[in-house]
C-alpha cells in the first residue's frame, strides 16, 4: 500500500478509531494530535495554541470577522500580517505535507484533504454516522452526560465545518471532496477499517 489516507469525520463518528485501526491494520504511521506536537516544535508555538485554532470557530461569520483577512487575501503583506490563527494553520499545513512525504501513513481530519489535493497517491475518506450511534458513542467514549451529547455533538461538527469550510473555501462533509464516504453506524468500526482497505486494495490494481 503505497497511499496517504486522509480521514475526515463526523464527532462521534468514530473516525479517529477507524483510522488508528487502519494504520495498524497497514503497519503505517498514523497522524493526529501527533501532528500539534510536531507543529508546535517546527513552528515555535505553543501546543495548546494549535489545540485551541479549531475550537474557535463557533460560528462562521464571526470566526472569519475575528480572523481578519483570510490567508490568500493577505499573503501579499508577508507572513507577520497574518492573524494568529492564519499562521497556526498554514504552520500545521506544511507539517501535514511534510508527513504525507515521507510516505504513506494515515492523517486524521484538520484540512489534511483538502492540504493534500494536489498530491499524488492520495485516499480522501469521510466518516459519517447515525445521530443515536454518535450519542452512543460520545457517551460511552467520551464521558458526555447523555442529556448534553445531542448538543454537544451539534457544536462540534459546526466547529469543525466552519475551521474547514473558512480555511479551504470548500464545503465540509460534501461528496464530492472525498473518494469515499463511510456511514460507520451502519458498517460498524471493524467493517469499515475492512471496508477501505478492500477500496485500497482495487486501487493497487
Amino acid at each position: 500500500m503505497n497511499k496517504v489516507i486522509t480521514i475526515s469525520r463526523q464527532y462521534g463518528s468514530g473516525g479517529r478509531e477507524i483510522g488508528a485501526k487502519l494504520a495498524e491494520k497497514l503497519n503505517i504511521p498514523y497522524y493526529d494530535n501527533e501532528l500539534i506536537t510536531r507543529a508546535a516544535r517546527e513552528s515555535g508555538f505553543a501546543e495548546s495554541v494549535f489545540e485551541n485554532a479549531e475550537k474557535k470557530a463557533t460560528n462562521s461569520l464571526l470566526y472569519s470577522i475575528a480572523m481578519g483577512m483570510s490567508s490568500y487575501g493577505s499573503q501579499e503583506l508577508g507572513f507577520s500580517n497574518l492573524s494568529l490563527d492564519d499562521r497556526i494553520y498554514i504552520a500545521q499545513s506544511n507539517v501535514i505535507r511534510k508527513v504525507a512525504e515521507e510516505g504513506p501513513c494515515v492523517i486524521i481530519g484538520r484540512c489534511a484533504d483538502y492540504v493534500l489535493k494536489d498530491m499524488k497517491n492520495v485516499v480522501h475518506f469521510f466518516i459519517h454516522a447515525s445521530l443515536p450511534f454518535r450519542i452512543e458513542r460520545a457517551v460511552s467514549i467520551d464521558g458526555v452526560e447523555p442529556s448534553r451529547a445531542e448538543d454537544i455533538i451539534g457544536k462540534n461538527d459546526k466547529r469543525r465545518a466552519n475551521y474547514y469550510n473558512y480555511h479551504s473555501g470548500e464545503k465540509w462533509g460534501v461528496a464530492t471532496n472525498y473518494h469515499l464516504s463511510i456511514d460507520s453506524s451502519y458498517l460498524g468500526i471493524d467493517h469499515a477499517v475492512d471496508c477501505i482497505c478492500t477500496f485500497l486494495k482495487e486501487l493497487e490494481k
